[in-house]
């Protein structure tokens, strides 16, 4: 087994079309990072006998398990190779479910990059199993390549001022300065957080006008950070995901928080994340936050 590069960007690597859009996605960020690319082939390690041919036993179907994930990370370093000549790139096949090959990958990567649709799921689904579980339980922020990259604004979800949307935050920060575009902030106001009995007497106006205040506040010590960033806060009343999803359009990335819960209770990602990277139209990113489980 190679030794494995230290924050570098990885890319779980099947063979789709889906993974070789992220692949291409990956090296561009790879360059932008000024850190290697590694392309991971995860291979579950069972038996492999074709209808109609007798069993060949464990150890050839493990054999051509293996060749054809080599087949895979050979044309997809080829991909990254014609992206960005030059670049240092890794590979490996690691045996193992996808899902979990890539969880351990996350915790040396600066990135884990993947495709929104693998090989031989259906085409009904809007995501990938594997970007589902892999964006729920990664450490590292995880990117779901979709829709056609282009070079327009980083477009972040914020929450409530809590603290929990740090991470995305300063993801979003950096993502926007590495790419030279502004930043657009998005936070909502909904209706479940207000008592239901004062919701006709609410101001709306004035309500809107407070949060847009509390939102550059909450934006400012970032902005310190991050001087280059040309910032837009938006507050809208309601609709994170709508808002999110239509803007992402005209954008190169989305990037939303996770609620990292842990493994065992609740949802790992919440609607607003699941939304975004059903629909969006470009790629997104899932940050956990900081201390997260």
């Amino acid at each position: 087994m190679p030794d494995r590069v230290e924050g570098a960007v990885v890319v779980g690597i099947d063979g789709s079309e889906s993974a070789r859009e992220a692949t291409r996605w990956a090296a561009r960020e790879a360059e932008r990072r000024g850190v290697p690319l590694r392309l991971v082939a995860a291979a579950p390690w069972t038996s492999y006998r074709p209808i109609g041919v007798p069993a060949l036993g464990q150890e050839y179907g493990r054999r051509v398990v293996e060749e054809r994930a080599g087949e895979h990370l050979v044309e997809a370093t080829g991909i990254a190779a014609e992206a960005v000549p030059g670049l240092r790139v890794q590979q490996e096949v690691r045996g193992g479910e996808a899902p979990v090959v890539l969880r351990e990958e996350s915790e040396h990567a600066a990135l884990v990059v993947l495709g929104s649709r693998g090989r031989g799921g259906f085409t009904a689904l809007l995501l990938g199993s594997v970007a589902i579980a892999v964006a729920a339980h990664a450490t590292s922020p995880v990117v779901v390549v979709r829709g056609t990259p282009t070079n327009g604004p980083v477009l972040v979800g914020t929450t409530s001022g809590d603290g929990q949307d740090a991470a995305a935050l300063g993801f979003a920060f950096k993502e926007a300065t590495l790419r030279g575009v502004p930043l657009v902030a998005v936070h909502a106001v909904t209706e479940a957080v207000l008592d239901p009995f004062l919701v006709p007497l609410v101001d709306w106006s004035a309500l809107q006008a407070d949060e847009e205040r509390r939102l550059r506040d909450r934006l400012a010590p970032w902005s310190g950070k991050f001087p280059g960033v040309a910032v837009d806060p938006v507050v809208v009343m309601d609709g994170a995901a709508r808002e999110l999803v239509s803007r992402s359009d005209a954008a190169g990335l989305v990037v939303v928080g996770s609620r990292g819960r842990g493994t065992v209770t609740g949802p790992l990602l919440g609607s607003v994340s699941q939304a975004v990277l059903h629909h969006a139209a470009c790629p997104v990113a899932v940050v956990r936050p900081e201390g997260a489980s």
